[in-house]
């Protein structure tokens, strides 16, 4: 679990880098305003995360963000009792905690977990808005401003781990891509501190990389790994080394596919 912000009681302090690509920050506010829950869908690295925190400070609302995994389990999300001392307290847990204080609960690859966790999110995902707590006997109620936030990259998931439709009709639904290439090189830019042509080079070796998923490689290079190559590049690294380092050897161990993505980076940087 991650509290995006020092105090959870506060919002993040400092405006998250965001460029929209169509109307996603009009409807993100409207479904807040409307309390209505959002489901995320997109490629890894095409920008969901950084948009729900560029959303939470837009609408001054804390951001709570819990990374789903297999093990993942209710107790995770809702709290357990812990023995401290002589003393055996109640812990609220990421879920638990959001709902107090009114945060964006921001469940990031929510088919990761355990489908038997997910079905605690389904009362606050309608107009109950409540959380019953079995083992303190409290149902706590969604502070104003609450909002839960799911994501998932449908292009991985299989018949066994989709969302349930009941889980997803409870959700508005937007739908993220890679930003388009001047998008993505100005991203590239801001985040990663590189001149305009090496944003370019970069941005136009996605694009080649990008189709190589058909071919066998398990993701293609999100937005995010472009701009963990560009800061290397910043900071002083070789362009090739830099991208051999943070996108190719990244994204595959296949010998084949490594060649294959060698010799695109070798095209772009000679």
């Amino acid at each position: 679990m991650e509290l995006t912000s020092a105090d959870p009681l506060l919002p993040p302090a400092q405006e998250p880098f965001y460029l929209p690509h169509a109307d996603e920050v009009d409807v993100f506010t409207e479904c807040h305003r409307n309390r209505l829950p959002v489901m995320l869908k997109g490629p890894t690295g095409c920008g969901k995360t950084r948009f729900v925190e560029h959303m939470a400070w837009r609408l001054g609302r804390p951001l709570v963000t819990v990374a789903c995994h297999e093990d993942l389990t209710a107790n995770d999300l809702l709290g357990r009792y812990l023995i401290l001392g002589d003393e055996t307290v109640w812990q609220d847990g990421p879920l638990t905690r959001a709902l107090r204080v009114g945060a964006i609960l921001y469940l990031d690859e929510v088919v990761e977990a355990r489908q038997d966790t997910t079905v605690v999110i389904h009362p606050l995902s309608d107009h109950r808005r409540t959380l019953s707590l079995e083992k303190t006997g409290e149902t706590v109620v969604a502070a104003p401003g609450f909002q839960l936030v799911i994501s998932y990259n449908p292009a991985y998931q299989q018949a066994l781990k989709d969302l349930k439709p009941s889980t997803r009709q409870r959700f508005a639904s937007l739908t993220f891509d890679f930003p388009d290439r001047e998008r993505e090189a100005a991203i590239l830019m801001s985040e990663g501190g590189v001149a305009r042509d090496c944003a370019v080079t970069l941005v136009e070796l996605a694009a080649r990389m990008r189709p190589l998923r058909e071919r066998g490689l398990p993701e293609a290079p999100g937005t995010r790994t472009l701009v963990a190559a560009a800061r290397l590049i910043a900071s002083g690294i070789p362009q090739r080394r830099a991208c051999e380092v943070a996108i190719a050897d990244a994204l595959t161990d296949d010998p084949l596919l490594l060649g294959t993505l060698g010799d695109l980076i070798a095209g772009s940087f000679p």
